[in-house]
């Protein structure tokens, strides 16, 4: 059965603290589980993706008569994202939500949802990534040792904040020294926009920001709120410069050894969560600008074409329509149009 999480409680759960160390237990029906999956991810208990995938455990649990659990680890508890990658596929780890640009480190084409201002809202993110980009990104990551799921969780569009002055237009990047994910895609963005990107993993954001080993971080407003990054950032600018999402991937050698009926649950159970999670996104989004202005955080739109401009022609979109090749890029502009 579907529930529909308001965004009052969203909000509350957002502004708890995340309990240190917890994990989810997920309670066995019927004497101890046959077959136990452990989930890492590096976002707080409170973030929706852990709320949905708690969801999708008990269901799980649920549907299998206890003989399936899923115990979750939030929060970066088992090391930063590279480490997790690590894991699952190495097997310590049955799942692991990377972003795009962090699965991309290993599977370069799944940094092709992340390529500059290419998407002008959801309506186009959800039909490229339900659709052909999706299809393509998962071909891609299961000859990695690798399964995706079929459901691509939100990340949301990606958003930049400072310490030093707005940013309004590109000019504004010019020398600004901003964190960006371990992504080669991202680091040649910023770079190519006129800043000096430090790739970092998320665990390290607040205090780099903290001690001003950089100055600025782009991140969702979500992200920005649940990891209090409004203490160490006074501005943010609109600019929806990459939308990223939450691959839901396992490792290859445990999902084929799970029995067809088991899949067909697990599978369910996550995927349909991920769709509850899009949905949650939306409503957080709708509401959580005026939530970080009160936390003091001021906030400003971009000339977005300026932005665009500087890519092209400085050869930014080019270079990568050849780095992805034609297949991937072919991919992405069949919905959203030409780019280089």
């Amino acid at each position: 059965m579907k529930t529909t999480l308001s965004r009052r409680t969203l909000l509350k759960g957002l502004a708890a603290a995340p309990a240190a160390g917890a994990v989810f237990s997920i309670p066995r029906l019927a004497g101890a589980a046959e077959i136990q999956l452990r989930y890492g991810n590096n976002l707080p208990l409170s973030h929706p993706l852990n709320i949905r995938a708690k969801e999708a455990a008990d269901r799980i649990a649920k549907e299998t008569d206890g003989k399936v659990e899923m115990l979750i680890f939030p929060a970066n508890q088992l090391g930063g994202d590279t480490d997790m990658l690590s894991q699952v596929r190495g097997g310590a780890l049955t799942f692991f939500t990377p972003s795009s640009l962090v699965i991309a480190t290993l599977v370069p084409t799944a940094a092709l949802n992340a390529v500059g201002f290419a998407f002008k809202d959801y309506a186009q993110v959800w039909k490229a990534m339900d659709g052909p980009v999706g299809k393509l990104v998962r071909s891609k990551i299961e000859g990695s040792r690798l399964y995706a799921l079929e459901t691509m969780w939100d990340n949301g569009f990606r958003q930049t904040t400072t310490s030093g002055n707005a940013i309004t237009n590109a000019d504004g990047m010019q020398g600004l020294k901003i964190r960006v994910p371990v992504s080669p895609l991202s680091v040649d963005m910023f770079s190519a926009l006129g800043a000096s990107p430090t790739s970092l993993q998320f665990s390290e954001v607040y205090s780099a920001l903290q001690t001003k080993v950089v100055d600025a971080q782009e991140n969702p407003l979500p992200i920005i709120q649940v990891a209090k990054l409004y203490e160490v950032q006074q501005n943010c600018a609109l600019s929806n410069h990459i939308w990223d999402g939450y691959w839901f991937i396992a490792n290859g050698r445990q999902w084929s050894d799970l029995k067809d009926d088991v899949k067909t649950i697990v599978a369910r159970a996550i995927n349909e969560a991920g769709l509850q999670q899009r949905r949650d996104i939306a409503t957080l989004n709708a509401g959580v600008q005026a939530d970080l202005e009160k936390a003091g955080m001021t906030f400003n739109k971009v000339e977005t074409e300026t932005f665009r401009t500087k890519l092209k022609t400085g050869g930014f979109y080019s270079k990568w329509s050849k780095e992805f090749g034609d297949e991937a890029w072919g991919a992405l502009e069949s919905v959203v149009g030409s780019l280089a």
